[in-house]
């Protein structure tokens, strides 16, 4: 059962939503947090799959406690949702390792979708930010691999085996193995050395990984 948190400082907002989810998605468990601290103490408590943030939160704002999320938590999931779309936000966002931004006005199939994409592995972006990016979209964008699928594509560049990738992420071997998988379906490919092909094209010469 996907175990959610949902961080957002408005209480009718937050459990209206918490809510909404669960009525969507009955098997999916929400947990609801006011602020960053309550958050860290219930991720301190127990794991979760995604967690969903509002950029507008009292004291440390969303953006960086996004941020200290992606270091205390490299793997996990995070998708922004918030009344600020603009595409620098987004872009901003998204550079901080969102795995996904959903703007306020959305439907509530659009959320769902967006966060069964996410749940799944696969990166969401919005359609203002696939548009304003054009022809210069990221690995991560192009192919929707999440952050911390892309810090296992970057590690297994540098030559690093599932075993060392773990000890590096501090996951499990098959954690990492599932994560290969995922790497691979996005960039519909079936082996590492095809993977890191792609990979190569995307970084200058002095950068590239050797395939071997």
């Amino acid at each position: 059962m996907p175990r959610l948190l949902v961080i957002d400082d408005h209480a009718l907002v937050r459990d209206g939503l918490m809510k909404t989810l669960h009525q969507a998605e009955d098997k999916w468990l929400c947990v609801g947090a006011q602020d960053a601290d309550e958050a860290l103490q219930l991720l301190r408590e127990a794991e979760y799959d995604l967690v969903l943030l509002d950029l507008l939160l009292p004291g440390i704002s969303g953006m960086s406690f996004l941020g200290v999320l992606r270091k205390r938590f490299p793997i996990l999931p995070i998708v922004i949702l918030s009344a600020l779309y603009d595409v620098d936000t987004m872009e901003h966002a998204m550079r901080q390792g969102a795995s996904g931004f959903v703007p306020k006005f959305s439907s509530t199939k659009d959320l769902i979708d967006a966060l069964r994409q996410v749940l799944s592995g696969v990166a969401f972006l919005p359609l203002a930010l696939r548009n304003g990016h054009g022809g210069s979209l990221s690995l991560s964008e192009r192919y929707g691999i999440t952050p911390g699928q892309m810090r296992v594509l970057e590690l297994l560049g540098q030559g690093k085996t599932n075993l060392g990738i773990a000890d590096l992420l501090g996951l499990t071997e098959g954690t990492v193995k599932i994560h290969v998988s995922a790497i691979f379906k996005a960039l519909k490919v079936s082996n590492r050395g095809q993977a890191l092909m792609i990979l190569n094209k995307r970084k200058p010469a002095r950068l590239r990984a050797q395939v071997l």
